[in-house]
């Protein structure tokens, strides 16, 4: 390293800081205009083939032909849910109230970008950071500093082209644990998307953090789907980048009258029906030590993944489906797998299925989200109501879906809140609104003070409470 981790990111704030000051004023109209010209430079077919090409040679990780999926869908996404957001000046005006919010920026965000998004973060984390007048600093992942670099000096070209201090945008390239504590110390705010050991760290900084939760989606089959369609969204999910996506269904859960019928819409989907036999084979593979997940699975080709397991995988089988029955410590299929690779379990009744959702989560992903295949709404309400995630994707795929689609109303995010029950400060998918702080100006109005009876009703007001 070129000087002590404490001055190098010294460094890099400083001169984020004289660029972030330089725009702080900027008008909407300009910061508008910068900010649809740097998500048109990550969305251009050349670039986002020569990212994403990048991203799966250097992370050793992943799909192009996904990657390229994420450029074009999650980068465009999140910049059409900003395009026309008010962030600067007055963004909100209460009459009646006497009340009136005005738009400021945080400073320097510090954006620290996981090996599994590494394509596409920086930028839907760039644009949303100058649409709200603050300069960034990613931290990328050591097996992702390239793919880094590529992202945000694509980024600074824009920005010099048209006149705007590239400094806005900066990217560490010496990584280190001890890089990226300094910039969680000295940045102004922490927007934190990746590992669990991440995310607690920027929790842990003293910094304001926006992290998120682990990911283990699981999707109950209802009795009303049709089990052929729900396993090609399945497919299409599980096998998406491999299933880098923390919104990857993990496990499915499938009415016990349905199980044979859904085993066989699996295999016509593409899926390996894990015999008994070699479950032991794929479960050492992936938790060699029988309780951390190997890093050699993730986000591999299912080839890739039979041949560490010593499993004759046959052509044409794109994802593994275990039948599994036990849920928690001792059942590492209930956890996360980052690998295409689907739990399948079974239910008597609706209420179960709901317990069981609680169960797996609470083991792992809780906060996260959840999906169900049904016709029936009162079912998803009643699941809504009962279940402890963010998210819940109804008739969908999660991994395509749970961080906005063309075909829903999710905000576009690569940066999805789980709530407390994740240990997250927002349960919601995190976008441009939370990286600007907000002054409330009061004026006096008429007074609003109610009457005791307006208040409370005659029963309590009846009642003696001397």
């Amino acid at each position: 390293m070129s000087s002590d981790p404490k001055t190098y990111i010294s460094d890099m704030v400083a001169r984020a800081r004289v660029a972030q000051k330089k725009i702080e004023f900027a008008d909407q109209k300009s910061i508008d205009d910068i900010v649809a010209r740097i998500a048109r430079a990550g969305t251009t077919e050349a670039f986002a083939k020569k990212i994403a090409e990048l991203a799966v040679e250097e992370s050793r990780m992943g799909r192009v032909d996904s990657k390229i999926g994420k450029m074009m869908v999650k980068v465009k996404g999140v910049f059409r849910d900003l395009k026309d957001a008010k962030t600067v000046g007055i963004i909100e005006r209460d009459e009646k109230k006497g009340l009136v919010k005005i738009a400021k920026p945080i400073g320097v965000i510090g954006g620290l970008i996981p090996v599994t998004n590494c394509e596409a973060t920086p930028f839907g984390k760039a644009i949303s950071a100058i649409k709200t007048r603050n300069a960034i600093i990613m931290a990328p992942h050591p097996r992702a500093v390239k793919t880094g670099k590529l992202a945000v000096d694509r980024m600074r070209m824009v920005l010099k082209r048209h006149g705007w201090p590239e400094n806005l945008v900066q990217t560490i390239e010496e990584v280190s644990v001890e890089t990226s504590g300094e910039l969680m110390a000295q940045c102004d705010l922490i927007l934190a998307t990746g590992g669990t050991p991440m995310v607690k760290a920027a929790y842990s900084s003293g910094k304001p953090a926006l992290g998120v939760g682990a990911g283990n989606a699981v999707t109950i089959v209802d009795v009303t789907a049709n089990t052929d369609e729900v396993a090609d969204k399945i497919m299409r999910s599980n096998t998406f980048d491999h299933a880098t996506s923390c919104s990857t269904e993990n496990s499915c859960l499938v009415p016990e009258s349905m199980a044979d019928q859904m085993k066989a819409s699996f295999e016509k989907a593409g899926a390996y029906l894990v015999p008994a036999s070699e479950k032991p084979l794929l479960q050492k593979a992936l938790w060699p030590d029988g309780v951390h997940l190997n890093k050699d699975i993730v986000a591999q080709h299912p080839k890739r993944i039979a041949e560490i397991a010593g499993i004759n995988l046959p052509e044409g089988k794109t994802f593994f489906v275990v039948e599994e029955t036990g849920i928690g410590k001792g059942y590492p299929f209930t956890g996360e797998k980052l690998s295409v690779c689907l739990a399948m379990y079974t239910y008597k009744d609706f209420d179960e299925a709901i317990d069981m959702v609680n169960r797996i989560t609470d083991f792992s992903g809780p906060g996260h989200s959840c999906g169900i295949h049904t016709t029936d709404e009162a079912k998803v309400i009643k699941l809504g109501e009962q279940v402890k995630v963010s998210r819940i994707m109804v008739n969908q795929p999660q991994a395509l879906a749970n961080s906005g689609a063309w075909t829903n109303g999710m905000p576009m995010s690569l940066t999805l809140g789980c709530g407390s029950w994740g240990n997250n400060s927002v349960s919601e998918n995190v976008g441009y609104k939370h990286l600007m702080n907000t002054t409330w100006v009061s004026w006096p109005i008429p007074s609003t003070e109610p009457t005791l009876e307006e208040l409370f009703s005659k029963e309590i007001l009846d009642e003696n409470w001397d």
